[in-house]
């Protein structure tokens, strides 16, 4: 199986940033909440949360951190109540980007997100802008040394993954979002240990930018990462064509 996502590149700048911000706990953590207020606190009958719970387990979250995260969306604790948005729109060199908020203040959310664009090149689009231009897959990394080829692809057959790419030092699992648990449970029970396993967007077109407008992208593609209120953030923007840091 071949071809090239981007995914573990711009997860391994994104996921560094977010480690030195100590955020992924707190997103990590709004999330299981939404998802247990949407949809209830039994993982069995929620697959958003099995999902939220699956995510934060592949980041060592401690049990109980994910226990009182169930509660406070259930309502058997006080807690904030969020509201999710989706925000699209276009950075420099017309980067298509998708912003995914949990926020307890709309009006708050929505002038950060527009400032940041404003600030940075960019500016915010109408809903279903940009959005026709992903789609949602499930993505788990695993260290070349954790498990070989074969392993792999047989794991990939038989848990229905669509796609297992050669990504340098890693490999890179691609699955449809209903097969997420499958194949994590399957390399679980195979004892092969992920680097990361989460259900994101991925872009059908990658957009290279150079010179000035590739760092403004970078920028605000940082500025929205360091907004309090954003979840999730997906682009077409080719990091390969980042200046180097």
């Amino acid at each position: 199986m071949s071809g090239h996502s981007k995914w573990a590149t711009i997860k391994h700048k994104k996921g560094a940033t977010d480690a030195k911000r100590g955020k992924i706990f707190t997103r990590l953590i709004k999330e299981i909440t939404i998802a247990a207020k949407s949809g209830g606190g039994d993982p069995d009958g929620n697959p958003r949360l099995r999902t939220a719970i699956l995510a934060a387990k592949a980041e060592n979250m401690p049990a109980d951190n994910i226990k009182r995260a169930i509660q406070r969306g259930t309502g058997e604790l006080e807690g904030l109540s969020y509201d999710e948005i989706t925000y699209e729109g276009y950075g420099p060199g017309g980067v298509a980007i998708i912003i995914e908020v949990l926020t307890d203040n709309k009006n708050r959310a929505v002038s950060e997100v527009r400032h940041a664009f404003s600030k940075n090149g960019g500016n915010l689009g109408a809903d279903g802008a940009v959005s026709w231009m992903f789609t949602k897959k499930g993505v788990i990394s695993i260290d070349k040394d954790a498990a070989n080829e074969d392993q792999l692809m047989e794991i990939v057959l038989e848990s229905g993954a669509e796609d297992l790419n050669d990504e340098g030092d890693s490999w890179e699992i691609l699955c449809d979002p209903k097969d997420f648990e499958a194949v994590t449970e399957a390399l679980k029970k195979a004892k092969i240990e992920t680097q990361h396993a989460e259900v994101t967007k991925i872009a059908s077109t990658y957009t290279k930018l150079e010179g000035a407008q590739a760092g403004q992208m970078v920028r605000l593609l940082e500025t929205i990462e360091d907004l309090d209120d954003t979840q999730n953030v997906y682009s077409n923007f080719d990091f390969d064509s980042a200046p180097a840091e």
